[in-house]
């Protein structure tokens, strides 16, 4: 039989795992095979700038965690894989599928985002989308335009008005 530390210290790592999961906006399991330690470190410090992070877990015990959140993902942890995980729901998406570009190695598997599972296919998907900060900045460039258009339609009216 196993030992009670050891069971205590698994228990412990499985409550962090689905700790990490319910708190963050999005989580991304990838296959890391065939990365360098350069190259992991690379990404680490990637994922870093957007406020996210890397971490590798045994799976089975990613397992155990994500069945306590109900989270069926059985046949995704087969063989070795990393989670990466941010409060912001794109940025880890998009930091891994830019990566990928460079490393063939690394090949996103599945995610969870906003509480839902999601597959590769809306992965790449979500990863084409602009930042948060882009979208803001389209937004005000938006409004920018129609307060100018407004701005010059009233000058040509006042105008009009004085020619009269």
């Amino acid at each position: 039989m196993a030992n009670v530390n050891i069971l205590a210290k698994k228990q412990g790592i499985i409550d962090e795992i689905a700790e990490r999961v319910t708190n963050a906006n999005s989580v991304v399991f990838f296959e890391y095979r065939g990365l360098s330690v350069s190259e992991m470190t690379e990404l680490r410090r990637k994922l870093r700038e957007t406020d996210s992070d890397v971490k590798i877990y045994k799976n089975t015990l990613a397992k155990r965690a994500l069945d306590t959140l109900n989270y069926d993902l059985t046949e995704e942890l087969n063989g070795p894989k990393a989670m990466a995980y941010g409060s912001d729901t794109i940025a880890p998406i998009k930091v891994l599928s830019e990566f990928a570009k460079g490393h063939p190695a690394l090949e996103i598997k599945v995610g969870i985002v906003d509480g839902e599972i999601t597959q590769i296919d809306t992965l790449k998907q979500l990863a084409t989308l602009p930042s948060r900060e882009q979208l803001l900045t389209m937004l005000a460039g938006g409004l920018m335009g129609t307060v100018r258009d407004l701005s010059i339609c009233l000058d040509l009216y006042s105008q009009d008005l004085e020619n009269k």
